[in-house]
């Protein structure tokens, strides 16, 4: 199965004390190579590891390999990415969830691989439910 990847699980896969690590790594070694992301998850991935420098390093490698693959240009999408923003203002939307929900729509066979319950209230197209790999949920 093709998963767009959201921050959540990165970290959990390289994090052991993480209370989702065994379910990312089980569940990564179980998604269809390469997992697609956008340079905002990975900025985000990389703060929230860059205590690990091990981990951090390893993430890098996972991008250097090609089993995670940049696959958006925030460029070709501000438009719709400032829509979405202003339509989820209330959750907050974060700038990194924006290019989730927008990569959903432009790679529309891929689910959402993430930890966070903000991505079952957002919508693609405006009005289509994400599908979503989650703790519990899948």
């Amino acid at each position: 199965m093709p998963a767009i990847v959201d921050i959540g699980p990165l970290v959990a896969f390289f994090d052991r004390a993480e209370r989702h690590h065994a379910w990312a790594v089980e569940r990564i070694e179980r998604l269809e190579p390469p997992l697609l992301l956008c340079e905002p998850v990975l900025t985000e991935a990389m703060y929230l590891l860059s205590p690990y420098a091990r981990a951090a390093d390893g993430l890098l490698e996972l991008v250097g390999n090609g089993a995670l693959t940049i696959s958006f240009d925030v460029e070709d999408h501000a438009d719709a990415l400032r829509t979405l923003l202003r339509k989820y203002r209330d959750v907050p939307m974060s700038f990194a969830d924006s290019c989730i929900v927008r990569m959903a729509e432009i790679y529309d066979g891929h689910d959402v691989f993430t930890l966070d319950s903000d991505f079952s209230i957002y919508r693609k197209h405006g009005r289509v439910p994400l599908p979503l790999i989650r703790p519990n949920g899948d």
